[in-house]
């Protein structure tokens, strides 16, 4: 589940690590990719290893390691693959106990980079207790990574999401950055800036002018499935 960029940038880092032995810098991965600055590799880098496909090694420069390639080609330039059908070997839910009110949200696919949420595919529906929801609009997502581990929630989570475009410090949101990225962080408002904060200590804040960030909902709700 890789944008265009991503997918070049790490078969880019992986072919110099197998020729040269040692990643290549930030310059030329900028002018790999026809970047105009630095801070959008950054941004990549980061946006790589959240997802598990790079990790960058502790006092070295220049230091990462591939841990694993895409398995899927976009079928077009800048597309953003959703993996199809995530829900076939998914088990039914569990049946809402007699006398409680449910709700049918939307299911969306997988929360990944370089796909707003009105963009996902929408694969069935979740039944959740009325009585979380409160008010609003809401629909849910199976996350996708571990960048929110440490407030307890796991990659293939499903989040129960109210759609709203204001949050408060400390909420778990999902944002959309320059309008192409689309993550669940935790919000801290610096202000003219907005820092989109991991629950993992091995990731980086990351850290925005706060036109670029647009909020398109908080985080109500998680399911998990045990086998």
């Amino acid at each position: 589940m890789l944008t265009r960029k991503q997918r070049e940038l790490l078969i880019f880092i992986d072919k110099r690590l197998k020729e040269a032995g040692v990643a290549p810098s930030f310059d030329e991965m900028k002018e790999a990719l026809s970047l105009k600055s630095k801070s959008g590799i950054h941004r990549l880098i980061n946006a790589l290893e959240e997802r598990g496909f790079i990790r960058r090694l502790p006092h070295r420069a220049r230091a990462l390691e591939v841990l694993r390639l895409p398995e899927v080609t976009p079928s077009r330039p800048g597309a953003a693959v959703i993996t199809p059908d995530f829900t076939r070997n998914r088990k039914p839910e569990p049946a809402a106990p007699a006398g409680i009110e449910v709700v049918e949200l939307p299911l969306h696919g997988r929360i990944a980079a370089g796909t707003p949420i009105e963009a996902l595919q929408q694969d069935g529906s979740v039944a959740v207790p009325a009585a979380i929801l409160g008010r609003g609009d809401h629909y849910a997502l199976e996350v996708s990574g571990d960048s929110m581990v440490e407030a307890g929630i796991h990659d293939g989570d499903t989040v129960v999401i109210k759609r709203c475009d204001t949050a408060d410090n400390g909420d778990v949101v999902v944002a959309l950055v320059d309008d192409i990225e689309a993550t669940l962080k935790i919000l801290r408002k610096r202000g003219s800036q907005v820092a989109l904060e991991p629950a993992n200590q091995r990731l980086e804040t990351q850290i925005y002018p706060a036109h670029k960030v647009k909020i398109q909902g908080k985080l109500v709700g998680l399911y998990r499935r045990y086998s």
